[in-house]
């Protein structure tokens, strides 16, 4: 019994083992999920998440973070911020004087990062090629080029290249920005115009800044000849008034040597007896060191002294007493544990011999309700039925009574004189003897039920009596 409790217990061990495994199974394959859909955005990308991003809007970008993807409801992609480098060659472009030119040019853009433009990328940009958005950004670029070459003069453009760059970078980024870009630099090579304007407005800046030159050598010249007379006489003054100093600054600088003779000798003597006085202290302090130390070692030892003391005699004396107290609770422990393992038994026992009289209860309850049925659902006839079966040895049982009953001696004294029933006394000892066992009639009186008719038999009216007129004092031994 205690055997299959005992399997019971590891099988039902072994469940829940099981069952925490599996739970935990499950609880890393969620946080793995989590993880795995947990996505960082990189510096160089722009991570779009699509799909339910509520607040109406129908992709969510980050930049410089990080979000988590919900399952089935949700995907993400990646925009790359690489610059791309545009070269537009624009040809024939009419300027607002009607001439044609040719601006060479270079364009440097990217993916925007603000966050509405971010937007405007995730909505026409996502899914798109280096090479498709290199396409598409090219002809926004040429269109505009055109746009603002137009609305500018030949001279303005050629001259004020900064005003230029400054109208082809609003005109340009303003359209970029609607489909998700920027525009991150602005290179023009050349400008070249077929009939030759630009040349000429070349030449004629040319012979302006020729003659301008030329003036500008004789002016200089001409104050360089002026200069020199006077750095001359600047010269020559200067001189004077340094040698003038030169001999004032050498009579201050002897002064200053003097006196910084005399503090040094004064400042000397004053360092060399603050030298003396200072060593006549320190050596009174060394000394009155030296006795403190030799005090603070004295006490040391004693305490020391003390210490090992105390740890000769205290030492011991504490682990005795844990030594003691650890026993005490290992004996309290070893009787608890006994004292429960016999309660344990007592009531397992108790429990099982109360399992097995109740399985003979119900059983024995089962055949007397059979009984009871085929009697046809009376009782009584259920209790004869019981007796019935059981007569056999009702009757062996009242036989053998006095089977086993040793008498060594019985002595009868019988004068031969009659009763009223006419039996003498050893006819009435027989009787009483036999009559000891008790009557089947008697046990079923005291059973409160009715002995059946064919098992009463008929009443003994005469009985045969012993003669024993022959014999008027007879002694009987056995």
């Amino acid at each position: 019994m205690k055997l299959s409790q005992t399997l019971l217990q590891i099988d039902g061990g072994s469940a829940t083992l099981i069952g925490i495994a599996f739970a935990v199974l499950f609880f890393f394959i969620i946080i793995i999920t989590f993880i795995r859909r947990y996505k960082r955005c990189p510096s160089d990308r722009i991570l779009v998440v699509y799909g339910k991003v509520g607040s109406g809007n129908s992709a969510k970008c980050i930049h410089g973070g990080a979000a988590f993807i919900w399952p089935v409801i949700q995907n993400y992609e990646f925009l790359d911020l690489t610059p791309i480098s545009i070269e537009v060659g624009l040809q024939n472009a009419l300027s607002k004087q009607n001439i044609r030119v040719n601006v060479p040019s270079r364009f440097t853009i990217g993916i925007s990062t603000e966050p509405g433009i971010m937007q405007n990328a995730a909505e026409r940009l996502l899914g798109l090629g280096h090479q498709d958005v290199q396409e598409l950004a090219k002809e926004i670029i040429f269109g505009q080029l055109r746009l603002v070459v137009a609305s500018m003069d030949i001279e303005e453009i050629n001259a004020d290249r900064d005003k230029f760059l400054t109208n082809i970078s609003q005109s340009v980024e303003s359209e970029l920005k609607k489909v998700g870009l920027k525009l991150i630099n602005v290179n023009i090579t050349d400008i070249v115009d077929e009939s030759g304007y630009i040349e000429a407005l070349g030449k004629e800046a040319a012979a302006h800044a020729i003659n301008a030159a030329r003036k500008s050598v004789a002016e200089k010249n001409r104050d360089g000849s002026i200069g020199e007379a006077n750095a001359v006489q600047d010269e020559r003054t200067q001189v004077a008034a340094a040698n003038a100093k030169a001999v004032e600054g050498e009579n201050l600088a002897k002064i200053e040597v003097a006196n910084s003779d005399s503090l040094r000798r004064q400042r000397e003597a004053e360092a060399e007896r603050v030298a003396i006085a200072s060593e006549k202290v320190q050596s009174a302090k060394a000394l009155e060191e030296s006795y403190a130390a030799e005090r603070d070692a004295e006490v040391a030892r004693a305490e020391r002294e003390r210490s090992s003391q105390q740890a000769d005699i205290l030492v011991p004396a504490e682990i005795d007493k844990k030594k003691v107290e650890i026993d005490a609770e290992a004996e309290a422990e070893r009787i608890r544990r006994k004292a429960k393992g016999e309660a344990d038994a007592i009531l397992f026992k108790a429990q099982a011999e109360a399992q097995g009289l109740f399985e003979v209860l119900t059983k024995q309850a089962e055949g007397l309700d059979q009984i009871v049925k085929a009697a046809g659902d009376n009782p009584k006839d259920a209790v004869l039925l019981l007796i019935a079966d059981k007569l056999p040895e009702l009757v062996k049982t009242q036989a053998e009574a006095i089977k086993n009953i040793k008498i060594d001696k019985v002595t009868v004294w019988d004068s031969g004189a009659k009763t009223q029933d006419g039996k003498n006394s050893t006819a009435n000892f027989i009787s009483g003897m036999y009559k000891s066992v008790p009557p089947l009639q008697e046990m079923f009186n005291m059973a409160g039920m009715q002995l059946p008719e064919y098992l009463k038999g008929k009443d003994v009216t005469a009985e045969e009596q012993i003669d024993t007129n022959d014999k008027p004092q007879l002694k009987d031994e056995e």
